[in-house]
């Protein structure tokens, strides 16, 4: 099938930095680090509730190539249209910045300035093969990445054990917060920075500790297709914002602080009778699927452990059903392709990420993959969509420096 998509190796992203570093600026970068995207296999819209999350990295990662300047200027390439993107002073990189996205490229300049650091002028070409606005959190691999070399370049690494790449995580999730105005609740810096090759992790957003949690496709011979809906995704248009507090006012008016409480606290059996305490229909709604997906986070722990995928499948499909009926952050796209995965035979589907547009992830049989694939794709041609892109995922190294 010709319509699945690759991540660059990488020898191919480092060659793509420094060429394009070497031919704009005529000198040697100081280095080269990279950050991958993540998928979210289960736990969504729980991180900003204190709950659980079980991404993984993604092989797809953002390079970077930097040079510290002896000034404070700031001179930015992409790999796009191989021109500059931005040029200004360290000094302007300022909560509302324009461009927009030159927040997430440059935010955590500001995020480093802000926790006390002596940020200089640097020069650096980015280049990313992390699907944009696919969900797949091409803004954390950049910030993280960036973050990384910004580190290095001040002499204060951030990569040397887990305690300071978290400290890492936690300054570009105030950057997206403060600088881009993103509400990222911090799942997507943790996977970009602490996840392990071949293994999953859990990401506990209440106490900030991860644990790896080996990813036993290959034992299985499964398989997880990656579904770019091609379904313009932003967490910055207010829908994920209100989402975000309509649990806060949850928690408020249950008298808690996070979400997470309820679901450590409460039954399932007694679920039902804590909602009704709730005013309205759409904040009972909502709590359901956070504390619900909560749940599902630790049986899918549990059911990997123990080897049974046909569970894990159905946790899948019922964190989609959630976040369709209960969270309603699904779109057609989405609803689409998960049902023509799963009617083809995968073993669990959902969406991923924050929704609204985005990506979609099928756990299916290795064997079955291309067939499965092959009836995504008609499947969303036929509902007059377009055409979605498609990857085989494998879980990726963290952020690292490369060169």
């Amino acid at each position: 099938m010709s319509t699945w998509h690759t991540a660059w190796t990488t020898d191919e992203g480092i060659s793509i930095v420094l060429d394009l570093f070497r031919e704009t600026f005529s000198k040697e970068p100081d280095g080269v680090w990279a950050s991958p995207g993540r998928v979210n296999l289960i736990g969504e819209h729980t991180d900003y509730n204190g709950g659980l999350s079980l991404p993984i990295a993604l092989p797809h990662r953002t390079y970077v190539a930097l040079r510290r300047r002896s000034d404070d200027v700031v001179d930015m390439i992409g790999d796009q249209n191989k021109e500059t993107l931005w040029k200004g002073t360290v000094a302007d990189i300022v909560p509302g910045v324009k461009p927009k996205w030159l927040a997430y490229c440059a935010g955590i300049a500001w995020a480093l300035r802000e926790d006390g650091f002596e940020v200089p002028g640097f020069d650096v070409v980015i280049a990313s093969c992390v699907p944009l606005g696919a969900g797949l959190s091409s803004s954390a691999a950049v910030s993280c990445a960036m973050g990384l070399a910004l580190g290095d370049i001040m002499e204060h690494p951030f990569d040397h054990d887990d305690e300071s790449r978290a400290r890492l995580a936690q300054l570009c999730v105030r950057a997206e917060n403060e600088v881009a105005g993103a509400p990222t609740g911090g799942l997507d810096q943790a996977a970009s920075l602490r996840a392990a090759k071949d293994h999953a992790i859990v990401v506990d957003s209440r106490d900030g500790s991860v644990e790896q949690v080996p990813l036993p496709l290959r034992d299985h011979d499964l398989a997880l297709i990656v579904i770019d809906t091609q379904a313009s995704h932003s967490l910055a248009d207010g829908q994920y914002g209100q989402r975000r507090d309509d649990c806060h006012t949850a928690a408020d008016l249950l008298n808690v602080p996070d979400l997470r409480e309820i679901a450590d606290t409460v039954a399932p059996a007694d679920l039902g009778d804590v909602l009704a305490t709730l005013p309205t229909d759409q904040l009972r709604r909502r709590v359901r699927h956070v504390v619900t997906e909560i749940w599902r986070v630790r049986d899918f722990r549990a059911a990997m452990a123990e080897g049974d995928m046909e569970t894990a499948g159905q946790l899948m499909n019922a964190s989609h059903d959630s976040l369709r009926d209960d969270y309603e952050v699904s779109v057609a796209e989405l609803d689409v392709v998960v049902d023509a995965a799963r009617e083809t035979g995968a073993l669990g589907a959902r969406m991923t990420g924050g929704g609204f547009g985005g990506s979609a992830i099928a756990l299916v049989r290795a064997a079955e993959a291309e067939q499965i694939a092959q009836a995504i794709v008609a499947a969303a041609k036929q509902a007059g969509h377009p055409t979605p892109e498609l990857y085989l995922a494998s879980a990726g190294a963290p952020g690292e420096r490369l060169v």
